[in-house]
């Protein structure tokens, strides 16, 4: 079926019933693990070092890093093996142990990229083309229906972004809250399920999402979408429940039945529940790297630092590796393209791909 064939009154297909395997955590389970750090080793950590140095005597642009110009010799594999985990098992993981206080904003960028290299290519964030995006409050308002929530500094809620991989790295904390939560939507899926299958098949349904003024061309300012997508053995998630809300202000969009209402209270619920979801405080120079389509986050609301040059940053990619899932068409509205490899980001007419080191 295509994403311009969907009606607001069909349903996508489900599971045959719960899902198991790795990806169906518990955030009970992982808090007391601590398997999900990978710890940089002294070696691993001069590996950047040097791969940096390599970048700047070469004079290459960030957008020109490529995984050949930022080589990790015994980095890398273990990069790959991350890469898998991501794709085939839990889909989270947090690297830790980059000496942020060693580090510009510029090289810290510099390094985001050329790790970020060996799980895909970075694409756009927003309609500016801005492949390398900044985390950062700029003092807007959430009640602007054109802004987005990583601009403020209110709680994001769980959900999801339009790519394959996200990854953050944090240059500066907050002088209080802004932690970070994730959440299994697979284990989220499969309580739904047991505690009421028929508000968990309402997920599968289209719901329509507001664009936020991105509007790419030919497009209508909102797209439709299940939250819950069942596709080639695989349940792929998409979420974003303030934006499903502020699609309500389009006269064309259907308005949320009470059961739709219903089935997103309990989804959210679920993802506030301290046993199933994750919550990691980062540090300076902690890369946290998620699968979008069966990892959501979240962000708390959070106090920051009256001196700019202490406020909270993160740097954050969006990825689309060469080896992702299969997607199911109706993606293609908010992607662009489902072709894996070549899909996701922000798509807009005029805009040119650049990654600015300052929030613009």
């Amino acid at each position: 079926m295509s994403a311009s064939a969907l009606k607001s009154t069909e349903t996508a297909p489900m599971p045959p019933g719960p899902i198991g395997g790795p990806s169906a955590w518990r955030g009970g389970e992982m808090a007391k693990s601590g398997e999900w750090i990978y710890a940089l080793s002294a070696r691993q950590i001069g590996e950047i070092a040097a791969a940096l140095d390599g970048v700047k005597r070469r004079k290459l642009e960030i957008v020109d890093i490529a995984r050949a110009e930022f080589p990790l010799p015994t980095l890398g594999p273990a990069l790959d093996r991350i890469h898998r985990e991501l794709l085939q098992g839990r889909g989270f993981v947090l690297i830790r142990g980059i000496p942020r206080e060693t580090y510009s904003t510029a090289d810290m960028a510099t390094i985001f990229w050329g790790i970020g290299a060996y799980f895909g290519r970075a694409v756009s964030q927003n309609a500016k083309g801005h492949v390398l995006g900044h985390v950062r409050d700029l003092g807007y308002r959430i009640e602007d229906p054109n802004v987005r929530t990583y601009q403020t500094t209110r709680r994001q809620y769980y959900h999801a972004d339009s790519c394959d991989f996200v990854g953050l790295v944090c240059l500066q904390k907050a002088r209080r809250g802004g932690l970070s939560a994730i959440v299994s939507s697979v284990t989220l899926y499969n309580e739904m399920l047991a505690r009421d299958p028929a508000l968990a098949r309402v997920l599968f349904e289209p719901f329509c999402v507001d664009r936020r003024g991105e509007v790419p061309p030919g497009m209508k300012p909102y797209y439709t979408i299940p939250v819950f997508n069942w596709h080639a053995g695989l349940l792929t998630s998409y979420y974003v429940r303030r934006y499903i809300e502020s699609a309500q202000r389009f006269e064309d969009v259907p308005r949320l039945t009470e059961r739709q209402v219903k089935a997103l209270d309990l989804f959210d619920s679920l993802a506030d529940d301290p046993s199933l979801h994750l919550k990691m405080d980062f540090e300076p120079g902690d890369i946290q790297l998620l699968h979008n389509h069966q990892i959501l986050h979240d962000r708390t609301d959070f106090e920051d630092w009256a001196e700019p040059e202490r406020r909270r940053h993160l740097l954050r990619l969006w990825l689309c590796p060469p080896d992702g899932r299969p997607m199911p068409e109706v993606f293609t509205q908010r992607w662009g393209s489902v072709a894996i490899g070549d899909r996701g980001g922000i798509r807009v007419a005029g805009a040119t791909l650049n990654a600015p080191l300052e929030p613009v």
